[in-house]
């Protein structure tokens, strides 16, 4: 598993409540590809990695809408989080031959957007889903 952090000066760390959840994300990511595999389309993999990390009795939101604050506007169409768990980490899922990098952008974004610093974007579609699992961090 990868992390990537931005270079800030001073960032406090991630507490560890926070970390726990995280772990348990990354157990239930092994779990559910353990069990399925990689070749099937991202939604499967949502609802199960969902009900796997519901049995951990997290909290699990899908399809996150979130608004869009710029200057004095605020608009809801356009973003769209794949999992918020426990109200303290941003999931983002995947089920393709390549990660491309502008989804890292787009967590970190999303991370900024709703001010939590704790992230993870998994494609499901590896052979290994330890190469699949990307930890982003503010």
């Amino acid at each position: 598993m990868k992390e990537i952090k931005p270079d800030i000066k001073n960032v406090t760390p991630i507490p560890e409540e926070v970390e726990d959840v995280g772990t348990e994300i990354v157990d239930s990511a092994y779990r559910v590809h353990k069990s399925l595999g990689p070749g099937l389309l991202e939604k499967i993999y949502e609802r199960c990695l969902q009900y796997e990390l519901q049995k951990r009795e997290l909290k699990v939101e899908r399809q996150v809408p979130i608004p869009i604050k710029y200057d004095n506007l605020t608009f809801d169409e356009g973003l769209v989080i794949d999992m918020i768990v426990e109200n303290k980490i941003v999931i983002e899922l995947k089920a393709v031959d390549k990660i491309n990098p502008v989804w890292k952008a787009q967590l970190l974004s999303h991370l900024r957007l709703t001010k939590l610093r704790l992230g993870f974007l998994i494609n499901f579609n590896t052979i290994n889903i330890g190469k699949g699992i990307n930890r982003l961090a503010l």
